[in-house]
């Protein structure tokens, strides 16, 4: 018996080329996922887009991260896969906080550490925060009704209610010291907001404002995580020992991913 299949269409070689002299790395990957997205003018017109610099991501309007699909855009910073660290470490320690965790993402961009939180718990309390209105939209289709997403500088906009209570407050803060940002990837530097990546003269500016207001935020037991570099993570732990927290540091080689944690004491006081 001869059985009929239908067969999605593969791109053509010229179109990998294109990619490939662009200087993406998997081009195969992308021209099939462009392909899918896209044919005839509208596919010619988002290969320039790409061929130009801009993200891949922007222009499929998604990102896959630790296993979802999250929504993501122009002028929106792309969550990048070493931060599955940071989503991996606050899932595990949400799971040991208790029966309904308060989880706190702050300069949350689209909001990946939330939302795989809410897709990993069925009990949680979910709160992201970050400054740049237009990653908020996005990360509120991101988390859905089970989440809240609010617009402010770090911890402003928080709810009073949640101050103390917290026992997980993610963060990926801005880490790139400024005289490095003109060495990034075109992608990231000409099509990211500045501000979720320029992290000031040695990239913990951020960093030093979330271990003063960490302590305060936290339930007693708590931890802050923020994703940082290797070089900086002895600085930044030294920051949160300062701030009255204990502080360890997690690498993963594979990902290329360090995260310092910081646990508040499980006295209360």
């Amino acid at each position: 018996m001869v059985v009929n299949r239908v067969l999605t269409p593969s791109p053509d070689a010229p179109l990998v080329a294109r990619l490939r002299a662009a200087g993406c790395v998997f081009a195969e990957e992308e021209a099939r996922l462009l392909y899918a997205a896209a044919s005839g003018r509208e596919l010619d017109q988002l290969v320039r887009r790409r061929v130009a610099g801009e993200p891949l991501e922007h222009l499929l309007g998604r990102v896959e991260f630790a296993g979802l699909a999250l929504s993501v855009g122009p002028a929106a910073f792309v969550p990048r896969q070493r931060t599955t660290l940071l989503a991996r470490l606050a899932v595990s320690l949400a799971r040991v906080a208790g029966r309904r965790p308060v989880v706190v993402e702050l300069c949350c961009g689209v909001a990946p550490i939330a939302a795989v939180v809410l897709a990993a718990l069925d009990s949680v309390e979910v709160i992201a925060a970050d400054i740049d209105p237009v990653a908020v939209e996005y990360a509120r289709r991101n988390l859905g009704p089970r989440g809240l997403a609010l617009v402010g500088d770090l911890d402003a906009p928080l709810p009073p209610a949640v101050r103390g209570r917290v026992d997980v407050l993610a963060v990926n803060t801005p880490y790139v010291p400024t005289e490095a940002i003109g060495a990034l990837p075109p992608e990231a530097r000409d099509h990211e907001p500045r501000r979720a990546l320029d992290g000031g003269a040695d990239g913990l500016d951020v960093q030093r404002r979330l271990a003063e207001v960490a302590f305060a935020l936290l339930a007693p037991g708590g931890h802050v995580l923020v994703e940082t570099s290797e070089g900086q993570a002895a600085t930044a732990a030294r920051l949160f020992a300062a701030a009255g927290l204990a502080p360890r540091v997690e690498h993963d080689a594979g990902l290329g991913a360090t995260v310092v944690l910081a646990r508040r004491d499980a006295r209360p006081g």
